[in-house]
């Protein structure tokens, strides 16, 4: 029973890399869209096995250990990134592998200090599989905040394909939720052990409990709708290659004017119509050469709301922002809305003065880079609850998504998926805006340029949806958004709590001591 244990214990130089390695490709089938999280109740134990093989205080080898678990998971996480570098591939291509290599190297860096953390403090059995949770948790707080913030493919991301589990989002939240995941895909060190077991079950038992009030909380869901509106959500489903090539600017316009003209299959009027983000390959809101279009299409009576390229001014050195523009039935200029949360390497570069001697560059291009907006606005639109606007990836931030101050009702997110194609991405995207409206009790429409498309009620389920790659319109109602979440009220102040309760908890734990290789 405990020799393969011990052989994983005792593994050393390449051999205890490589399966460091392995453990941490593995542990990223949980993800969306493979959903296979089962496996985290093998890829942690074979981690935790391995920093139990080191000599305490061994600071560079657990932080090997670590960094080269985060190293496997985020390189398997994040592989769609590299679909990014196709779109012009002549000039991008040869960027691929220091990006996405780069990047997956970087984010593991959090993943080798809490390794590192938990072998400082001479960490073994249950006291092991607390503290890693909680130190993992915790790098994964600080991955989302420093240096801009990054917090794609969170371990709590599993909880997607976990059911009624991932209600608990509402109560803890994501970074909650990847103490948890981490916490009962180490348990099964403690079975295979002699000692603890009873503290593993109780601990384990959380997770059926998780489960039981997801199941609750869904089966007292209330299905309802926000009266006399009526979304449309235009998927144009264009190429990102062919996006901003000179002449396709007329046949995308026409393309998003006509799908956005066609006839509801019931004869409702729509007040609203979306387009996603940077719909079109122009500057809308300057000039009037769209605006006769865009009268006849609104008629008077229909709001638009579009991604869209905007400037400051039209001189020629104006910052240029990623916005959300907001048109009246006459096609007025009434809301804009600027992302604050720039993509590193997309919409600006990261350390530009020394990597664009060396040959690098954003992979938007426009000159210098976008101009951030000043943060979450929550938008008073005609026809509307208040609503917050959300571009592309800050959906993928549980923190500051709306503005504190007026809390909105629903959530509209434009994003253009386009650049990643048919990979993991547009899944993991889809997955992470899904989990926002869970944490916040409120639903969200999603207007993607190929997809995935989608109104989401407030309790995380998909309502409507357009597939990927797939040219057409949703034509849907807009959920009702729930009384604010108990996460929604405390944000991560709840994460901290659950935290300092873990580390209490190991701390307590009186434990054999664990006999270390010499």
């Amino acid at each position: 029973m405990t020799r393969l244990p011990d052989t994983i214990r005792a593994l050393t130089g390449w051999r205890r890399a490589l399966l460091a390695l392995a453990a941490g490709m593995a542990a990223a089938l949980s993800l969306p869209p493979i959903n296979l999280w089962p496996v985290l109740f093998l890829a942690v134990p074979v981690v935790l096995l391995l920093l139990e093989g080191l000599p305490r205080r061994s600071i560079g080898a657990a932080f090997l250990t670590g960094w080269l678990f985060g190293l496997g998971y985020f390189l398997f996480a994040l592989q769609w990134i590299g679909y990014a570098f196709f779109v012009d591939a002549e000039t991008y291509l040869w960027m691929m592998p220091f990006a996405v290599g780069g990047l997956a190297a970087a984010m593991a860096i959090y993943w080798g200090f809490a390794a590192l953390a938990v072998n400082a403090l001479s960490l073994g059995g249950l006291r092991l599989v607390l503290g890693f949770a909680a130190m993992l948790a915790l790098a994964e707080w600080l991955r989302g905040r420093l240096f801009t913030g990054f917090p794609w493919a969170a371990p709590g991301l599993a909880v997607d394909g976990m059911g009624a589990l991932s209600q608990t989002a509402s109560l803890i939240g994501m970074t909650s939720l990847t103490l948890l995941i981490i916490l009962w895909g180490g348990l099964p060190l403690i079975f295979i052990g002699q000692r603890h077991r009873i503290a593993a079950a109780a601990l384990l038992l959380l997770l059926p409990l998780s489960w039981g009030y997801g199941l609750y909380r869904l089966s007292s869901a209330v299905n309802a709708d926000v009266a006399d509106i009526r979304l449309r959500i235009v998927q144009p489903n264009i190429e990102q290659d062919a996006k901003w090539r000179d002449g396709n600017a007329r046949a995308i316009f026409d393309t998003l004017l006509s799908l956005s003209s066609k006839t509801t299959s019931d004869g409702r009027d729509i007040t609203h119509v979306i387009w996603p983000e940077s719909a079109v390959p122009f500057l809308i809101d300057e000039g009037g050469g769209a605006v006769p279009e865009l009268v006849a299409m609104l008629r008077e009576r229909t709001i638009l709301i579009t991604g869209a390229l905007r400037r400051d001014s039209p001189e020629p050195d104006s910052p240029i922002h990623n916005s959300v523009i907001v048109f009246n039935g006459k096609a007025q200029v009434i809301e804009r809305y600027d992302k604050w949360r720039l993509v590193p390497g997309g919409e600006f570069l990261p350390f530009a003065a020394l990597l664009e001697p060396l040959g690098f560059r954003k992979v938007i291009t426009i000159p210098g880079s976008f101009a951030p907006g000043p943060g979450p606005v929550t938008f008073d639109i005609p026809a509307s609850p208040p609503v917050a606007l959300l571009i592309c990836y800050e959906a993928i931030f549980p923190q500051d998504l709306v503005d504190s101050g007026k809390r909105p009702q629903w959530l509209l997110n434009v994003t253009n998926d386009g650049w990643f194609g048919n990979s993991t991405g547009p899944w993991q995207h889809l997955a992470q805006a899904r989990l926002r409206t869970i944490e916040q009790g409120l639903p969200m429409a999603r207007a993607a340029n190929t997809g995935i498309s989608a109104v989401i009620d407030a309790y995380g389920r998909t309502r409507a949806a357009l597939p990927l790659g797939e040219q057409g319109v949703i034509d849907a109602t807009l959920p009702a958004a729930l009384p604010a979440t108990l996460y929604s009220r405390l944000g991560d102040g709840i994460f901290a709590a659950l935290f300092s309760l873990v580390l209490i908890f190991a701390a307590v734990i009186k434990v054999r001591p664990v006999k270390h290789r010499r």
